[in-house]
């Protein structure tokens, strides 16, 4: 039986900010029966700005819930299903401006939506254009915005930007015995440069207090994705540790 593919839609100008953090503050997060995915021994997380776009749940367009910002913050796990590793994402936290998707998704799969009233902009140049994200908390609007090239090309095999965009799994913690995992499905992205990256928020407000000293840093790396066509269906539960590879 073919999985249940719950959400459809295009994901477009996917600006990730990435930052290296203390694996040790990830560990609250950690669904079961997953591992750290490191990048060259470090641990990524990611500050990701993009746009939700003809989205369909379950087939349906829902009224006022098609074209929307999100931002969100993540980082990255892998998970052996007894034949092979399947790299995935975690999401600390998911900020969108529809309340609706909060109500659903928050009960239904124990995710972390937030709804904020939310913004963006692209402003086109000749050679580059600026992207911006913006949400409001507590009457201040926080962004996540950069500059980048006009000119896309593909993902080269084994690059830093492969290990953050191509990521096919998701992963959901429910409580320390059972995971939700999900697959996601889309083309390769074509990437651009990007130049000053700005990431400008009241992290404290937003995430747990851990994440503050790395967040108010420079990024350790920024990317951007021309983004594509996406869906996602429910792969199902994980519910016993895996029998790990020799």
């Amino acid at each position: 039986m073919s999985k249940i593919k719950f959400l459809s839609a295009a994901w477009k100008n996917l600006l990730m900010l990435n930052y290296e953090v203390d694996p040790k503050i990830l560990e609250p997060y950690l669904p079961a029966y997953t591992v750290l995915d490191l990048w060259q021994g470090k641990a990524l997380v990611s500050m990701v700005g993009f746009m939700f776009m003809n989205t369909r749940v379950m087939g349906i367009k829902w009224p006022g819930h098609v074209n929307f910002e999100e931002v969100n913050l993540r980082f990255y796990v892998k998970h052996f299903d007894g034949k092979e590793w399947k790299r995935g994402a975690v999401f600390v936290s998911e900020i969108v401006p529809k309340r609706i998707i909060p109500l659903v998704a928050n009960n239904l799969y124990n995710e972390h939506y937030k709804a904020m009233p939310m913004r963006h902009s692209v402003v086109v140049d000749q050679d580059v254009s600026h992207f911006s994200y913006e949400w409001k908390l507590k009457d201040r609007w926080n962004k996540l915005a950069a500059t980048v090239s006009n000119q896309f090309v593909p993902i080269e095999k084994d690059s830093a930007e492969e290990f953050i965009f191509e990521h096919y799994w998701g992963y959901n913690r429910i409580h320390g015995t059972k995971t939700l995992e999900y697959q996601v499905e889309h083309e390769p992205w074509k990437i651009a440069q990007v130049t000053n990256p700005v990431f400008d928020a009241d992290i404290i407000g937003l995430y747990n207090q851990s994440f503050e000293p790395y967040l108010s840093k420079q990024p350790f790396s920024a990317f951007f994705a021309l983004g594509s066509e996406v869906s996602v269906r429910v792969a199902g539960k994980i519910l016993a540790e895996p029998i790990l590879p020799k």
